[in-house]
């Protein structure tokens, strides 16, 4: 008692019954059963009562066999990447502030530690050297008692602790990448295209000696031919749109947008330890890309000299507090790695504060644009369109080259443009690194693109919808690389809603009965978003026990993307109940798979990929990463597919044997004509069955109970054929493992495989889904004071496994799209985040005032077909409410902004 206030203290009771895995076990059913068509989420409820615990969440004495005491570590960084590093200056930590150990650059040499080939660069600037990038660490601090780490940690804020002499200027590296996508339609929709990157192959243009950016127009010499090629065709688009030609109306404009941080609930974190005695390293971290985390930590100590070179490794992954794309191939496992490493006999935990995210944390790109557009005026149909890209990559390589294209290949939107040329470039700077983040390019671009558009219609006086309904691309189309896409194309059905929704319709209404002071504005938008990334890998695992309790491993990730959810609704569709036990992020579990890969598959050509399928158990790529985009359509394939052998092999048998039908009866080859309602399974004419009750005939006659797949996408899914139970089973997988009965995984080896061909590496983007978004606005005149007051979202994604999820991931991504267009900016270097000064009281993130909230509409347009297969949708739902809201300022104002964030004070200065 204290104050007249009651306070109770307790262990965490959980904690010490169960296990991390058990806490990566999502609570199961209840009372909900999708397959009877019930809704709602079997991860909402942990969640929502703060019961889900994280990574930053777990201490040494909450795990199992671990030291009961938790040590603690800080990253201690550069806020400087202009003069030579000199060391730290560690006097002001002393006595019990002074850290227990300090790692460096040296001391990661003398183990014989290596950068892993993603994240080329020192792990740690070594003294001697200018930091590559303002952020770049270069210590790790360990401290033995918490009082000391958190008084240090504070102490250490003000960055003058690392030293620095002679100034040098920035470090200039190379950039990540550059590349040209140029591509001439046919003469008609049917002819073969004159050039296109999916005929041809991509291109990367020549450099001359040190010049910052590439050389794009093609020499005779000194250009591969190849590129020569392409930029003959490129300087001949860009030429037509540079001609006095008074029957096209050309715009050439720029557009520039902003350095973000994904902004995360959960600063990264994680925890390990490393038993001096048995050479075991434990970590416990939360990442999107698990399977790649746990082999950038073996890469990095492959190398390594004892004491420091642990014999086994073992990585558990927790929940993700957010993603956004922050987490896929960060470097941050690895030093939770090394602070284990070098205090063995302790667990120590790393784990952010928001300045040090800020600081350290993988950010947006930001792009500067140039694009030419060409219309008839007669048709108002586009005939051309060129533009050039420059991001910013910042400190490290990350994954800018794969922005870089994905951005170019989506500069087009929606629309049918018979001649594009298109140049990017992903530059090294000091700037902090950026990488993987919602949008991945395509929302700068579009952005850019769909401004362009507006502008474009009302030179021509065409109604900005109509404008885009005559240009959009029709479902048997081909994008700017020359492919189609392999998935339904609603464009027209998006804008028809669009142009029938009272928000549209009213808009004169409105902004002629604005009060006074007040300007209304309304905006639209449509753009399309590719998911997938050619290269998408899936692994699960599903088990049926005799009772009827259904268990799901994969190893996609929950990070707020319900994959939970999402994978329980599917599996139910075949099995008809959900899961008692999903259990994901799991990269350990498939060994039965005895799975194996060599190369790399983007890269590799088809006679490399035909000589290695020959092996029953190589696959292009093991496992991928997890985006909140491809979660419905990769990350429960693989356990869907899996839930199907067991019907198909175990559940289906048993029924038969219950029904009494004989195998010769030409019923029992009818499985597909069966079906689950309220747990049974329903065939005309016959006695329905209850599930336990097939399993336990399951189990007894030893039938399929159990399956294990894996998965590769490259625009296509790998297929192949397995003997089983007499039969050649055929399924768009290309690794299997059944159990039967009670008994062991045994792998199954394929007969036959087809992998999707290497030339698809060409297309660039292959499945897409598609969002239109409205706005109306009022500014206050006086202090540019913007309000939305209503919007509306139309999207379309496929078969919705968890409506639920798409309507929260279109409101999250609606948030995130305000933040951007009128908010959030990170200045690039010496005033940035890189100085470790950053925190929410200088960036601004979009609040509950900001929103709509009440007046948000979210439409999701129904599946075409019954069997329409889920699309990825979370980015899409983010990328027309940014070029919406440029287009309603524009309404309301008279003026066009041609850089993000548009924020108050830019409006009160605009309307001065």
């Amino acid at each position: 008692m204290a104050s007249g206030i009651s306070l109770s203290l307790s262990r965490l009771g959980a904690a010490e019954q169960r296990s991390v895995a058990a806490y990566e076990t999502l609570p199961g059913s209840q009372q909900w059963n999708p397959a009877a068509g019930g809704a709602g989420r079997i991860d909402g409820v942990a969640k929502a009562t703060g019961a889900k615990l994280y990574a930053s969440d777990f201490r040494a004495a909450d795990l199992p066999g671990w030291p009961a005491d938790t040590s603690h570590a800080i990253l201690v960084r550069a806020p400087d990447a202009t003069h030579v590093y000199t060391g730290l200056d560690l006097a002001r930590l002393s006595g019990a502030l002074k850290p227990s150990v300090v790692v460096t650059a040296e001391d990661l040499a003398r183990s014989g530690i290596s950068t892993p080939e993603f994240y080329a660069g020192d792990l740690f600037c070594p003294a001697g050297k200018t930091p590559i990038y303002m952020g770049q660490p270069v210590a790790l601090l360990i401290f033995e008692q918490f009082d000391a780490f958190d008084q240090a940690r504070l102490a250490l804020r003000d960055g003058t602790f690392v030293k620095f002499g002679e100034e040098t200027g920035p470090v200039s590296l190379p950039n990540y990448g550059a590349f040209r996508f140029t591509r001439v339609a046919g003469a008609t929709p049917d002819a073969p295209d004159v050039y296109s990157p999916l005929q041809e192959g991509w291109v990367n243009p020549g450099q001359f000696q040190n010049t910052a950016l590439p050389v794009w127009v093609p020499f005779a010499k000194e250009t591969p031919a190849d590129y020569a090629k392409a930029a003959t065709h490129g300087e001949a688009i860009r030429a037509q749109l540079s001609a006095d030609d008074p029957a096209l109306l050309v715009l050439d404009r720029a557009f520039e947008t902003q350095s973000v941080d994904p902004m995360f609930l959960e600063p990264e974190s994680g925890i390990a330890w490393y038993g001096n005695k048995d050479k075991k390293l434990e970590l416990v971290i939360g990442v999107q890309s698990p399977f790649e985390a746990a082999e950038s930590v073996a890469s990095m100590l492959s190398k390594a000299s004892a004491p420091i070179k642990p014999a086994h490794i073992n990585t558990q992954f927790a929940y993700v507090g957010g993603g956004f794309g922050g987490r896929d191939h960060t470097p941050f496992p690895l030093y939770v790695a090394l602070a284990a490493l070098f205090f063995p006999g302790r667990a120590v935990r790393l784990a952010h504060d928001r300045y040090q995210q800020f600081q350290g944390g993988i950010k947006r790109h930001p792009f500067k644009m140039r694009s030419q557009i060409g219309i008839d005026r007669a048709t108002g149909r586009i005939q051309a369109f060129a533009a050039d890209h420059v991001l910013d990559g910042g400190g490290l390589a990350n994954f800018s080259a794969n922005v870089a294209t994905c951005a170019a290949t989506a500069a087009i939107g929606i629309y049918d443009v018979p001649k594009v040329d298109v140049t990017t470039v992903a530059l090294h700077s000091r700037g902090v690194t950026a990488g993987s983040m919602r949008g991945y390019g395509s929302l700068q671009t579009m952005t850019a693109l769909e401004v362009l558009i507006d502008e474009a219609a009302a030179a021509l006086q065409l109604d900005p919808i109509e404008f885009r309904r005559r240009n959009a691309l029709k479902p048997s189309g081909r994008t700017m690389t020359g492919n189609p896409y392999f998935v339904s194309v609603r464009t027209t059905e998006i804008l028809d809603k669009l142009e029938k929704h009272p928000i549209w319709q009213q808009r004169a209404q409105h902004k002629a009965s604005a009060r006074d002071g007040t300007l209304v504005g309304t905006g639209v938008s449509c753009v399309t978003k590719d998911y997938g990334t050619g290269g998408d890998c899936t692994q699960g695992r599903v088990e049926i026990g005799a009772d009827g309790r259904i268990s799901i491993h994969c190893d996609h990730v929950e990070m707020g993307n319900g994959i939970g959810t999402a994978l329980a609704n599917r599996v139910a569709r075949h099995l008809g109940a959900v899961a008692g036990e999903v259990s994901v992020a799991r990269v350990d579990t498939y060994d039965a798979l005895g799975l194996v890969t060599s190369g790399d598959s983007r890269t590799m050509d088809q006679k490399t990929q035909d000589a290695a399928g020959k092996n029953p158990r190589w696959v292009p790529a093991i496992s991928s990463a997890t985006s909140a985009s491809i979660g419905a359509h990769v990350g429960t394939h693989a356990a869907a597919e899996a839930a199907r052998v067991i019907f198909r092999f175990g559940l289906w048998p048993a029924a038969l044997q219950l029904w009494r039908i004989a195998p010769a009866d030409p019923r029992a080859r009818q499985w597909e004509k069966a079906s689950w309602k309220d747990g049974q399974l329903i065939m005309p004419g016959l006695e329905p069955l209850a599930l336990p009750r097939l399993a336990a005939t399951a189990h007894a006659r030893q039938f399929v109970t159990g399956a294990m797949t894996h998965g590769f996408s490259r625009w296509a899914w790998s297929r192949a054929r397995f003997p089983i139970s007499g039969e050649q089973y055929r399924a768009e997988i290309d690794a299997l493992a059944i159990r039967r009965g009670g008994g062991k995984f045994q792998r199954v080896d394929r007969v036959s495989v087809k992998f999707p061909p290497t030339n698809n590496n060409r297309i660039g983007v292959g499945f897409t889904a598609l969002c239109g978004t409205l706005v109306r606005i009022e500014i206050e005149r006086a202090t540019g004071a913007l309000r939305i007051a209503k919007a509306y979202s139309v999207l379309e994604c496929g078969e919705a496994l968890v409506p639920e999820v798409v309507l929260g991931q279109s409101q999250g991504g609606f948030a995130m799209g305000v933040g951007y267009a009128l908010l959030e900016t990170l200045p690039p270097y010496e005033g940035g985040p890189g100085n470790g000064k950053w925190n929410l009281g200088q960036y601004l993130i979009a609040r509950g005032s900001d929103l709509p909230l009440r007046d948000l509409e979210i439409e999701v347009l129904p599946p075409l077909t019954p069997d329409e297969s889920p699309k990825g949708m979370a980015e899409v739902v983010m990328i027309p409410v940014v070029p919406a809201l440029l287009s309603a300022i524009h309404d309301a104002t008279g003026k066009r902004f041609q850089s993000l964030p548009v924020t108050q004070a830019t409006l009160k200065g605009a309307l001065a």
